[in-house]
């Protein structure tokens, strides 16, 4: 499948088999991620792939998106790796950096066969604690992936989208 024809299929997978992924795949997955392009190249991502049954409990106490996903791909930035902008005082490349990574994981996954669901709606601080994260990482996104179940389909509103002209502008 080429580039275009991968974007505009792939779609934010609810539900999922509970089918494990394959190590080889998850691995290729998580290379996808680390090749990712970042500030200044300090890479300063971290991502956990979740797999055990005990810490995807703990995650979906403090997330009611996981989906009951075979992994989460929890996706962060090490706080004293991230780039800063000495001519935008207070800004870091981190979350911009773990979006790019979160991004290039989850197209290989859809690539692969393995679909994703990029969610945000967490609390940072409890899916640490959750965890038992460090205190230099900060948790941008979760990225449940697994295989789609047989009934997952797109949400209606995956397919709409606002008009060129209303998203760009040439200057």
């Amino acid at each position: 499948m080429n580039y275009f024809e991968l974007i505009k299929s792939r779609f934010s997978v609810r539900s999922f088999k509970k089918e494990a992924i394959a190590v080889e795949t998850l691995n290729a997955i998580l290379e996808a991620g680390r090749l990712a392009p970042t500030a200044c190249n300090n890479q300063p991502q971290k991502v956990y792939a979740v797999k055990s049954e005990e810490k995807r409990a703990a995650l979906a106490k403090v997330s009611p998106c996981t989906f009951g996903a075979p992994t989460v791909l929890v996706v962060g930035y090490d706080k004293t790796r991230d780039w800063k902008n000495r001519r935008m005082p207070g800004y870091s490349s981190g979350e911009t950096d773990a979006a790019i990574v979160c991004t290039h994981m989850m197209l290989a996954a859809w690539e692969l066969g393995v679909g994703s669901c990029w969610v945000g709606v967490f609390n940072a601080d409890e899916v640490s604690a959750a965890l038992g994260l460090p205190e230099n990482i900060r948790v941008t996104s979760l990225l449940p992936i697994g295989y789609p179940a047989d009934d997952a389909k797109p949400m209606d509103l995956h397919s709409q989208y606002r008009d060129f002209d209303d998203t760009v502008a040439i200057l």
